[in-house]
């Protein structure tokens, strides 16, 4: 009886390990949670980046459904989006805020964005990461929706494109701004 065990027990690992992996299979990988969703915006105060008066603070993000930007003008996947913040910014439809991340250089975000075209409303430095640790920032870009009572309520991880807009970003921002005119009423 001891024998058929030893040679069972290879299997039920082989099963079980099986079971996990095709569980894991299911889920989307590029879906990174955050426990932020329905928090206040973390306190923080941003500097101004290098040509601009002001920085960007969190209570610059209260008053109106809003994004946030967490970007580097060191990054590949920023690169690609940014022709996409432009067009938002062309659109006007929601104010835009920046966070650059991380810079080698002071010059090298504003170079950047002087070159390429800047989308922000209000941009903040974030050479330390202070901010982006705030906002519990994996990598960039990533974006935040903000509703008017400065809580987030959507955390989209890498670059925002037309199809993301249209079937999550832009839903979750009308939505929001019709609850917040139901509330106000």
């Amino acid at each position: 009886m001891n024998k058929r065990l030893l040679f069972l027990l290879p299997l039920a690992v082989f099963v079980v390990l099986a079971v996990y992996f095709a569980i894991g299979l299911t889920r989307d990988p590029s879906a990174l949670p955050s426990v932020l969703i329905d928090q206040k915006v973390p306190d923080f105060e941003l500097p101004p980046i290098k040509g601009h008066e002001r920085g960007l603070t969190s209570e610059d993000l209260k008053g109106q459904v809003s994004l946030v930007n967490i970007f580097g003008s060191w990054c590949i996947a920023c690169q690609v989006e940014h022709p996409f913040l432009m067009k938002i910014k062309g659109e006007n439809r929601v104010p835009l805020y920046g966070v650059d991340w991380i810079e080698k250089t002071p010059d090298d975000g504003p170079n950047w964005l002087k070159k390429k075209g800047d989308p922000f409303t209000l941009i903040g430095d974030d050479p330390n990461s202070k901010a982006a640790i705030a906002f519990g920032v994996y990598g960039a870009p990533e974006t935040f929706i903000i509703d008017e009572n400065g809580v987030i309520r959507y955390k989209q991880v890498g670059p925002m494109n037309d199809k993301i807009w249209e079937e999550t970003i832009w839903p979750i921002i009308r939505e929001l701004r019709k609850r917040g005119q139901k509330d106000a009423r």
